[in-house]
């Protein structure tokens, strides 16, 4: 990594979130920092997915759900009352595990958010098309085809098209929830170059239950238990030198 200092774009202060009176994260502290990957590892079911999904609030659309503590993007809290949660979502875009493009051609699928948006003028829109799908490095593959329904396209080149439709809007950061668990392995070499190019301009939070892709791909780790952040710091650091014996027995497959 370089020397320049780092800034913090997203943090989580003593979160602890709910689903009904199970407790599903505990004072969970981290900071994910702008231009860098965030790898969040750790067991099934110890409260991965739920963490990245406060982060863009996705998780409060879940009936009988509450969060305490904070979640900040540049240093303001997303809970705030004035936060508009659809601007938020926004700003923090996300990717899913499967694939999900509108049943809308390609062209659509990046166009549709643009719109919603405001955005009328045509030559401006094929624009922010345009620079989405090479921004996905999906452009080459789909120039020709952007008429075409999205379901046309290959598994890995529609999470390609999700991670364009993401890009078109503008965010400040993404999520990546498990990303490449549905598609095949070349299609995954392929997501996982793209994510090292996206660093440069965007904050990535990436969960993964692959440790070889974190350490790949990210700069930090986050390695989470039973709904509690077990350590994090330096990905070189978590893998090859950790300070908690949980954590060593993780990362070398002694449990998980």
């Amino acid at each position: 990594m370089s020397a320049e200092p780092l800034t913090i774009r997203m943090e989580t202060q003593n979160l602890d979130f709910y689903y009904g009176a199970k407790k599903a994260l505990n004072k969970v502290n981290i900071a994910c920092y702008a231009n860098r990957v965030t790898a969040i590892i750790g067991p099934s079911g110890c409260g991965k997915s739920t963490f990245i999904r406060t982060l863009n609030r996705m998780s409060e659309v879940i009936p009988g759900t509450r969060m305490e503590g904070a979640i900040l993007l540049d240093k303001q809290n997303i809970h705030d009352p004035y936060v508009d949660p659809v601007e938020l979502r926004r700003r923090v875009g996300m990717v899913f595990q499967k694939p999900n493009p509108f049943p809308k051609s390609i062209y659509d699928n990046i166009a549709y958010g643009l719109r919603i948006n405001g955005m009328r003028d045509k030559k401006a829109i094929e624009a922010v098309v345009e620079k989405s799908l090479r921004g996905a490095a999906l452009w080459d593959e789909v120039e020709d085809r952007l008429d075409e329904n999205a379901f046309a396209l290959s598994g890995g080149q529609q999470q390609r098209l999700c991670i364009a439709r993401a890009l078109a809007v503008e965010p400040e950061v993404i999520l990546f929830d498990e990303p490449c668990s549905a598609i095949d392995p070349i299609a995954t070499a392929k997501i996982e170059d793209l994510i090292e190019r996206l660093k440069t301009s965007y904050t990535v939070i990436i969960v993964t239950h692959n440790m070889q892709q974190a350490a790949r791909v990210s700069d930090f780790t986050a390695f989470m238990m039973l709904g509690e952040l077990v350590e994090f710091g330096v990905t070189d650091k978590i893998f090859t030198n950790p300070e908690n014996k949980l954590t060593e027995d993780y990362v070398t497959g002694r449990f998980g």
